[in-house]
């Protein structure tokens, strides 16, 4: 079998779940790991049996793909580097702090033809791959990803650490440009914005309204997409999926649904369905490292590409600019 070899730049909580998940892979071979934090590196390594680079560069001289999964602000420079050692990349979301940063990487990725592919964990959520088949054609999209408050993660506003997760569920969804972007938001218990809201219009006339809070008492990750004649609700985090659809009155009820009887009068009388997809059990880091792997070896496009991860944020600091101006005293 032909194995990729992988390095991990970065292993505190998620780098470690990274060394963990590609020791578990079995067409890929798990090289070593690189921290700044040397301790830290040393215990991942002893755990997961790798070796411990002592710079970046060594670890990219024996690899030919590393994930990055340090801070945000370090993305650009260890990509850039990765690259410079014709090393294919994955990288956490944000995909880099600015989106000039991001630009260029993507523009060497392509100019080098290197894989670079953005870790949106959640396009590989059990609940969404149920979803699929039924995903056509959205209207309207109810985002609400509230958590409650971890130090982790407040280097960067809520928008770019937990929304950023639905903005690019949301664009993948959804293939027209952004036509409007309403927002609000507030810094409470960090100096960046921990609770926003924004409203996101679409030249296609669908709209999203999405919220993320990083201060919420419980936590809640839920998706409620309208399209002609269905809705689907989703569950971030149980991974359960809903279908509700119009059908017309003469169509079968297939097994595992439900009628919920008739609505409407004449012509326009449909019949109500309710369905719930089957959901595989799908350990969605795994899966997602598992596809970049396969789309190194079999030569093909990332499923979440760096220019995916470039628009969402994008979509993101635009987000984060009219929040900004909100701000602004008119009177």
């Amino acid at each position: 079998m032909n194995k990729l070899k992988v390095g991990v730049i970065g292993v505190g909580h998620l780098g470690k779940l990274h060394t963990k998940m590609f020791k578990s892979i079995e067409n890929c071979e798990l090289i070593g790991v690189y921290d700044a934090n040397e301790q830290t590196a040393k215990s991942v390594a002893q755990e997961y049996q790798a070796t411990v680079f002592k710079s970046v560069d060594e670890l990219l001289k024996n690899t030919q793909a590393v994930s990055i999964a340090a801070t945000t602000s370090a993305h650009y420079q260890l990509a850039k580097k990765a690259f410079e050692f014709n090393n294919h990349v994955f990288i956490e979301k944000p995909i880099t702090a600015t989106i000039e940063e991001a630009e260029e990487l993507v523009n060497i990725s392509d100019e080098k033809k290197l894989n670079l592919q953005v870790g949106h964990i959640e396009r590989f959520n059990p609940g969404l791959l149920a979803l699929e088949h039924y995903i056509t054609d959205p209207k309207f999209i109810q985002s609400d990803r509230l958590a409650q408050f971890n130090p982790r993660g407040t280097d960067v506003a809520v928008v770019l650490d937990l929304m950023i997760h639905d903005i690019d569920i949301i664009l993948s969804f959804i293939k027209s440009p952004v036509k409007n972007i309403e927002a609000n938001g507030v810094e409470v218990v960090s100096d960046h914005i921990d609770i926003a809201n924004a409203r996101i219009q679409f030249e296609n006339g669908a709209v999203a309204n999405v919220t993320a809070s990083r201060i919420s008492q419980k936590k809640m990750r839920k998706m409620r997409i309208f399209q002609k004649d269905n809705y689907l609700s989703l569950d971030f985090v149980t991974g359960v999926s809903e279908v509700y659809r119009l059908l017309p009155v003469d169509s079968p009820v297939s097994n595992g649904s439900i009628s919920f009887g008739e609505i409407g009068i004449g012509e326009k009388k449909k019949r109500l369905v309710y369905e719930q997809p089957e959901t595989k059990e799908v350990n969605a880091l795994q899966y997602e490292l598992q596809l970049f792997v396969n789309s190194v070896l079999d030569k093909t496009r990332p499923v979440v590409s760096g220019e995916d991860g470039l628009r969402a944020l994008k979509v993101a600091e635009a987000i984060i600019e009219k929040i900004n101006e909100s701000k602004k005293v008119i009177l």
